[in-house]
């Protein structure tokens, strides 16, 4: 019992350690697999692009309808609402043109 449970370790044992060279074998006769990468790069950046907007904008208009509410109910605190509704909405802002900018270097940037 002991000697056909060592002949199937080792033979498991050796595919295990052969397996790479194949995959690189295959991968070398492939040979297009920087054109796949690339397209799926760009279609990933594209819906990362899109996502980001629709959540950006669906938050700056949230912000903008509770600003333009707390300014209705108290006018009086109108400029220091205004402030942080600025400072608000630029950083919503700065965290689509981060997606922007990994985007751009996702569709003029080889990836391989």
């Amino acid at each position: 019992m002991r000697i056909p449970l060592f002949l199937f370790a080792s033979i498991v044992v050796g595919f295990w350690f052969l397996s790479p060279l194949h995959a690189q074998q295959a991968a070398a006769a492939a040979g297009g697999g920087g054109a796949e990468v690339a397209r799926w790069s760009i279609i990933t950046a594209g819906f990362a692009l899109a996502i980001a907007a629709a959540f950006g904008a669906l938050g700056q208009s949230r912000g903008l309808a509770a600003a333009v509410e707390g300014i209705a109910r108290n006018p009086s605190a109108a400029g220091e609402i205004r402030g942080n509704l600025i400072l608000g909405l630029v950083l919503i802002e700065s965290l689509v043109i981060y997606v922007l900018l990994i985007s751009l270097i996702l569709f003029f940037v080889k990836p391989f």
